[in-house]
């Protein structure tokens, strides 16, 4: 009897990357491989890339080349590029890695079992880039994580002309899914268990462009609200320039949505966000800021920033903090700048000192976290509603925690123990109540303090998906996990 190939997806980069390697795993397990057992190496191995980071170049080819001895002592073995680096790079990845089988692009993930096949035969590398999108991915087999929570596409591509970004290039212009198919991915979802949806978009408010109603967004949030048994929407992430009062009337109106926004910033300084083509200025930043807050004063706001962009003053540095203090954002995602070939700010004078980018940076995370932790502290005593996660416990040697998202998405690790002293049971999916004991800058602490528990359908999903099953049963459309925003590149807005 022969043994199924096995395979392992590396994903590096935002949402948007970790969604795609969930559809790259539903293809290759739709095509009969089997994932790799922890500590084993796998017969394929693919790599899901970024290139929105300077040091994304330097990361895959460090790794394949820690693989190419790998590869020469496994005969058989592929490894396969994809993603937005593969897209950019195209054949100078197996230039520089001749042991590379495969490279595809961000527009024809559902080609992968195809070429690793035909390189297997013609026993030579299969290099297949589309320069635009012919299936929306939505319609790929996907093997999602969790049994409870679920990634849901609204939109791929993006229109803006950002300076620094390379993602409108290699994703393409803004493609539309209809609200009727949106809303019925969800709804299976839901019929299977799920009971949070985050909807995911390179800029989720301009959603309707492609089909010619400004309002879609928002009418889309609630209908989410329509949804029986969703108890949970988010969305990530929009524009500033682009983001309407008829949505952040939804968002409050709506009580699936959640009180959480993450709005990309980049930068507090005018004449920067004019540098970098951001079509918005710091005030009309802070004045949607207010209006959340009026709609929703227990929003949580979330950020991308980016220090030393080219031409950065200590002037324009002081307004980018100027910014943070008055936003108080519950955490931001901080970079440095990173010059991209094939961006226009890659081609401005004045690119800052890599010593004064450090500092200013330095500077800048100080004043996040402190933010951070005055807000995180004032939660001490209070009690906040958390769904409960997969894989983000944390073991020691004096406790076992578990974890989970409040509504705001604040991360919460909790012991599974109420206020008597007694332990209660408590699966990934179901919903606790805890009592917070100490707020951290990055998550909160509630130890010993579970007030409630409420055993929920996710749970009783998640229960099912880890029980034994049969061989050969299907992918359908299994669930997956919605971790926080990836540190190593920034949310697309």
């Amino acid at each position: 009897m022969s043994t199924a190939r096995t395979y392992e997806v590396r994903t590096h980069g935002c949402q948007m990357n970790v969604h795609d390697s969930e559809r790259l795993s539903g293809l290759l397990e739709d095509a009969g491989y089997v994932a790799v057992a922890d500590g084993d190496q796998a017969d394929v191995v693919v790599f899901n890339t970024c290139a929105v980071r300077e040091n994304a170049d330097n990361k895959l080819y460090g790794n394949l080349g820690h693989l190419a001895p790998v590869k020469a002592k496994r005969p058989g073995m592929q490894i396969a590029v994809g993603g937005c680096l593969a897209q950019k790079d195209r054949s100078t990845i197996t230039e520089k890695a001749p042991w590379v089988d495969v490279v595809f692009g961000t527009h024809n993930i559902g080609s992968l079992p195809v070429l690793l096949e035909r390189a297997r035969v013609a026993e030579e590398a299969q290099v297949e880039i589309l320069e635009s999108l012919e299936v929306f991915p939505s319609t790929l087999p996907t093997k999602r994580e969790s049994a409870y929570a679920a990634w849901v596409s609204i939109s791929v591509g993006c229109n803006n002309t950002c300076t620094f970004c390379i993602v409108p290039s290699l994703r393409g212009k803004e493609k539309d899914r209809r609200p009727g198919e949106i809303l019925a991915e969800i709804e299976a979802l839901v019929a299977e268990g799920v009971s949070e949806v985050t909807l995911l978009g390179q800029n989720v408010n301009t959603y309707g462009v492609e089909f010619g109603d400004k309002l879609a967004f928002g009418k889309l949030l609630r209908a989410c609200g329509d949804i029986e048994g969703l108890e949970r929407v988010r969305f990530t992430s929009p524009h500033p320039s682009s983001f309407t009062d008829d949505v952040i009337a939804a968002m409050a109106e709506t009580p699936n949505v959640m009180p959480q926004l993450h709005m990309p910033l980049q930068s507090g300084s005018d004449k920067v966000l004019r540098d970098m083509r951001r079509s918005y200025r710091a005030e009309r930043y802070l004045g949607i800021i207010d209006r959340v807050r009026t709609a929703m004063p227990d929003a949580a706001i979330t950020t991308d920033i980016i220090v030393g962009f080219p031409g950065e003053t200590e002037e324009d540095f002081e307004a980018t903090l100027e910014v943070v203090r008055r936003s108080r954002f519950s955490t931001a995602f901080t970079f440095q700048y990173s010059k991209r070939p094939g961006t226009p700010a890659a081609e401005l004078p004045d690119q800052v000192d890599r010593a004064v980018v450090q500092e200013r940076y330095e500077r800048l995370v100080a004043l996040v976290q402190e933010i951070a932790w005055e807000e995180n502290r004032a939660f001490e005593g209070q009690v906040v509603e958390v769904m409960v996660a997969e894989g983000e416990g944390r073991k020691d040697a004096a406790t076992h925690r578990l974890s989970g998202r409040a509504r705001d998405n604040r991360l919460v690790h909790f012991t599974p123990v109420d206020e008597s002293g007694a332990t209660v049971e408590v699966r990934p999916g179901d919903v606790a109540e805890v009592r917070v004991t100490y707020g951290s800058p990055t998550y909160l602490v509630a130890d010993g303090a579970v007030v409630s528990i409420r055993r929920t359908r996710s749970g009783d999903a998640w229960e099912n998906r880890t029980a034994p099953r049969p061989a050969g049963v299907g992918l359908g459309m299994p669930t997956v996990g919605v971790p926080a925003p990836l540190p190593d590149a920034p949310a697309c807005g």
